[in-house]
Order: structure tokens, then C-alpha cells, then sequence
């Protein structure tokens, strides 16, 4: 039985990446590839986002499958400037990660969306604010020489894509 809870609403800069991976392993592919793997019991979000910052990736994007045993899924909410938080209390298939990593006020940010399956063939979906792999995660990383930035945007709430020239050799 799927357990959802939609009751509760965060704010975007109230998201926190500060859950343990302690399991997660990362191998360079190519000079701009990574895979970054999750293991039973770690938080996939925290662990990109630590991964990302440790090893000084300004911009990337992301793509990604496996299976969490549970989910925090975030769907914006515009009126309240909030993610309204859709919790999954049962193991799931990750059906597509996808996201980007781009620089928010001086420090590398995770942004990622997900697809989930449930074990009834239904499908949720939303703004990735927390998950844990069981048994794996797979995320495949590509770095980028150009150096993207966020800046909040008061009419959204949200810290949005700015277009820059700067660049930067990848990691």
C-alpha cells in the first residue's frame, strides 16, 4: 500500500542537503563524465549535492535510475512560494532522474526532478527534496567549462538560471 502525504509545504531555501551517503562511490568516465553510485541507506540529494561540492563542479547536468525505499517529491506551489511535500512510504522504482548543478550564492546546487514508479504501475513525479537508495542509485554526471549561476527571483520565490559568459575548466 502507498503511503502519500501532501500536507506539509517547504521553502525553497529551507531545502537542506545535510543527510548522511555514506556508501556513495564516484569514478571519472571521461575527461567530463562521472558516475556516482548510492548504496542501501543513503540519501541520494545530500550525496550529490557533497559530491558536487567536494570535488568543485560549477556546472553539470545529471541523469539517473535505480531504487529509493522511500521519497520526498516537491511540487511548487506558486501562490505560496513553497514546495508542497509529496512523501512516498514505499520502495520505488526510479524511473528518470534528471536535473542540473549550477552555482547559488557562491557554493554548487543541486536541482533534479523524478519520475517514480509504485509497485501498482501508477507514477509520481516532482522537485527530487529527498530519497534513499535501496538497493542502488546511478547517477551519471557531465561537467561543463561554462559556469552557470542562480539568482532569486522575487516575483517566484525561486533562485532561477542566469545566463553568463564565464568559463571554467571542467572537473
Amino acid at each position: 500500500m502507498t503511503v502519500v502525504h501532501q500536507t506539509e509545504f517547504v521553502k525553497p531555501a529551507e531545502i537542506t542537503s545535510d543527510k548522511a551517503a555514506p556508501h556513495m562511490t564516484a569514478r571519472q568516465l571521461g575527461e567530463h563524465s562521472w558516475v556516482v553510485i548510492f548504496s542501501a541507506g543513503d540519501e541520494v540529494f545530500s550525496g550529490l549535492t557533497r559530491w558536487a561540492r567536494e570535488h568543485q563542479v560549477g556546472t553539470g547536468r545529471l541523469t539517473g535510475i535505480g531504487a529509493w525505499s522511500s521519497v520526498v517529491l516537491g511540487y511548487y506551489d506558486l501562490e505560496r512560494k513553497a514546495y508542497r511535500k509529496n512523501v512516498i512510504h514505499e520502495q520505488v522504482e526510479l524511473l528518470s532522474l534528471m536535473g542540473h548543478m549550477a552555482i547559488n550564492n557562491g557554493r554548487t546546487a543541486v536541482h533534479a526532478h523524478a519520475v517514480v514508479g509504485l509497485s501498482d504501475g501508477s507514477v509520481r513525479g516532482g522537485h527530487l527534496l529527498e530519497a534513499y537508495a535501496s538497493p542502488t542509485t546511478e547517477v551519471f554526471v557531465t561537467t561543463s567549462w561554462v559556469m552557470l549561476h542562480k539568482q532569486f527571483d522575487s516575483q517566484s520565490g525561486l533562485d532561477l538560471l542566469v545566463p553568463t559568459t564565464e568559463k571554467k575548466e571542467p572537473r
